[in-house]
């Protein structure tokens, strides 16, 4: 299945699930810059990217921004209500839509999407109800694992990666 749209959790995924602390109180979460080819994968063969999280920082806003993804959503606590609403802007349904969620409040939009995934440090019974488990844990290249598993199931890995290094 070639989704026609890609939703991704941040916290837990992108990142290692950690809260960095300053001595300030200033928040800071780690990045993996793996992530980002399965970002510009993507957007080379025109599927769309959103970042869907229950988070409300800043932080996340700055990563999306740095890598062109328009569809961010904050602070999101019902991810199937945001994502059906995405899906019915973009003229698709939920069976359209890869989701890689890593934890609770992602399972009731895991279970209705066409994909689903979640990184290898997920509790099992998350792992359980999903199509693909990834190797890595989140924060270190699980969302890039997720996108590349879809390219290669497609049959369009090979292709995909000859557009960046032809």
């Amino acid at each position: 299945m070639l989704p026609k749209l890609v939703i991704t959790d941040i916290d837990g995924v992108w990142t290692d699930g950690g809260m960095y602390y300053t001595a300030d109180g200033d928040i800071m979460k780690r990045f993996s810059v793996k992530d980002g080819w399965g970002v510009a994968f993507l957007r080379k063969i025109g599927i769309p990217i959103a970042i869907m999280t229950g988070e409300n920082t800043s932080i996340v806003q700055k990563r999306a921004d740095k890598l062109n993804i328009e569809l961010c959503y904050l602070g999101v606590k019902d991810k199937v209500a945001q994502a059906s609403q995405l899906c019915k802007e973009l003229g698709i349904s939920l069976n359209d839509v890869a989701f890689i969620g890593d934890d609770i409040n992602d399972l009731p939009l895991l279970r209705l999407v066409g994909f689903s995934a979640s990184p290898a440090n997920t509790p099992d019974y998350i792992k359980k109800e999903v199509d693909y488990v990834t190797s890595v844990s989140g924060g270190y290249g699980a969302f890039r694992e997720f996108v590349e598993k879809i390219l290669s199931d497609n049959n369009m890995l090979s292709d995909t990666i000859a557009l960046f290094t032809d």
